[in-house]
């Protein structure tokens, strides 16, 4: 497996993943397109890739010293082989490197896998935001990380 940064080729298989996952952060065909816009956002997109084949993606937008994940996705098929924790501690060695804060994040308070993942790479909760969610109405729980040089990425 290689973990790379996404580009606009990606596009196809990274919409096709996350219409199939039904805790991903769903988007529209323009928020995807904007990815890689000359006037986008400060953005990560990373992909993990096995036999040419996309089983993984991550999102992040950087923003006021800290990124944000908007979105990951890991195919169904390839679920619990550390995919999302390589693809997650992939963004975290990158924005330390680059000096930011800290990375931030929500999730849906019933989807305790992404919570289990969050938590073993050193997000702690920090708060909720009530009926965030629709379809069905749910609480955000808001997770931070801090990514200081003296902190390691577990």
């Amino acid at each position: 497996m290689e973990i790379r940064h996404a580009t606009a080729a990606d596009l196809p298989q990274i919409r096709g993943m996350e219409e199939q996952a039904s805790t991903a952060a769903h988007w529209n065909a323009a928020q995807y397109d904007v990815l890689f816009a000359n006037d986008a956002p400060r953005r990560i997109a990373l992909v993990a890739e096995d036999d040419l084949q996309l089983i993984g993606f991550l999102i992040a937008r950087f923003l006021a010293g800290e990124w944000e994940i908007e979105n990951i996705v890991v195919n169904e098929w390839h679920k619990k082989r550390g995919i999302g924790t390589t693809l997650l501690r992939r963004l975290l060695s990158e924005a330390q490197a680059g000096g930011a804060a800290s990375a931030i994040l929500e999730v849906r308070e019933s989807n305790a896998p992404a919570r289990r993942l969050y938590e073993k790479t050193g997000f702690r909760s920090q708060g909720r935001r009530s009926s965030y969610y629709r379809d069905p109405i749910e609480d955000a729980i808001l997770y931070r990380r801090s990514l200081q040089f003296c902190d390691k990425i577990p």
